[in-house]
């Protein structure tokens, strides 16, 4: 079948990868100019992990990625208050475990699929109008084509999602979180392979060295939303998180300064998107645009990509009955997505506390518990009760 997918971040590429190999016709399109860099870091391990392995391209985020040694918590003055080490739960997980930079996970997809299927960069699709036998659709600036199916894997913000199910408010349930992350080159200190945070009631400043000496900044607040969203251009970006987080201690005046020579900048709501369907005729949802399970979850990308690779096998294993596959797809994922889509709020507290004694408490339990109790109750929250097809066993390749 040819298949339009609607956004090339995580969940579209990863899909496109899989329809390919499993003999289909996808075509990529991305309203960026090209593949999309920076972001904030996510922990690759599970059925993430499982995944990339799947998809070859596990050496090059092992070589790309970080193993981080140390997590601190700082108090306004520098001093640390608590701390965890991370590898105790690469440990637990049998090393299966690495920590990669959003963009750099979505190039190494990007590269599995460059050449091989078409894409269309610069460009969104526009209107789409199923039809009994395909689905005619318009793009922005491209000239019209008819796909056989058509799948939004365009994020938390999916223009697929609005064109055919209705209105993101319908959907998004969103956690009075925002989230920015930043990069820069040449700020000091650098404390290598560790993550520091200063946090303060309702927001947090968290700085990680990566390596070219440059530095990443994830930037937290808690707040009701006020308006429309969040700025669109960068400079009203920066000028917002300046006003947001002044007056915080630790490096936080450094780190807003720095803010003025910053190469990517990541900023966004934190929400989650709740729906009963993720399919509906001939169109389909994948990813942030079906599921979002928000940062707080761990584990969105990973879900991005097993999504991805369910929807692949059952419209493959199910020939041209596009509606048993979709309804497949479904059954399979809805469960254990909702689980996650749970968990992930129980992360909020400790996450953004809302006030000093949570801030407190959280540091306090952190100190006192054994670190590998610490692992054994995070890795509790995040287990993944869910055994993936072997679609490639099934399809004899």
């Amino acid at each position: 079948m040819k298949i339009a997918i609607n956004g090339m971040g995580i969940a579209g590429p990863a899909l496109a990868y899989w329809l390919h190999r499993f003999g289909h016709e996808p075509v990529l399109i991305e309203k960026a100019p090209g593949p999309r860099a920076g972001g904030y870091l996510v922990d690759c391990w599970g059925l993430g992990y499982d995944q990339a392995e799947k998809m070859g391209i596990l050496s090059k985020l092992l070589e790309l990625g970080y193993h981080v040694q140390d997590v601190q918590w700082v108090n306004a003055s520098g001093k640390i208050s608590a701390t965890f080490k991370p590898q105790i739960l690469g440990q637990m997980v049998n090393d299966r475990f690495v920590t990669v930079e959003r963009g750099d996970l979505a190039m190494a997809i990007f590269g599995q699929v460059k050449g091989k299927v078409e894409m269309i960069f610069g460009d969104s699709i526009a209107t789409i109008n199923e039809q009994a036998d395909r689905v005619d659709v318009t793009f922005e600036h491209a000239p019209p084509q008819s796909f056989d199916l058509v799948v939004g894997a365009d994020g938390l913000h999916s223009r697929v999602r609005d064109l055919v199910f209705g209105p993101m408010k319908q959907f998004e349930n969103y956690l009075d979180m925002r989230v920015a992350a930043i990069e820069v080159d040449d700020y000091q200190p650098r404390d290598e392979l560790t993550f520091i945070s200063h946090t303060e009631p309702k927001r947090q400043v968290s700085r990680f060295s990566k390596r070219n000496n440059k530095t990443l900044f994830l930037l937290g607040i808690r707040e009701p939303l006020v308006g429309p969203g969040v700025p669109h251009t960068d400079d009203e970006k920066r000028d917002e998180l300046k006003a947001g987080f002044a007056g915080m201690g630790w490096e936080c005046p450094q780190i807003l300064a720095a803010l003025d020579h910053m190469n990517h900048i990541y900023y966004d709501v934190v929400s989650q998107i709740h729906m009963k369907r993720w399919t509906r005729g001939r169109v389909a949802l994948v990813g942030d645009a079906a599921a979002c399970l928000s940062l707080l979850a761990g584990e969105g990308t990973g879900m991005g990509m097993l999504e991805a690779y369910v929807l692949a096998g059952e419209l493959t294993l199910a020939g041209d009955d596009y509606a048993t596959a979709f309804r497949k797809y479904e059954e399979r994922l809805q469960s254990l997505i909702k689980t996650k889509q749970k968990n992930a709020l129980k992360v909020a507290p400790t996450y953004l506390p809302k006030g000093q004694f949570a801030i407190f408490v959280r540091n306090i339990i952190t100190r006192i518990l054994p670190a590998r109790a610490v692992a054994r109750i995070a890795l509790m929250s995040m287990k993944d009760n869910f055994e993936s097809p072997e679609y490639e066993k099934q399809l004899n390749l």
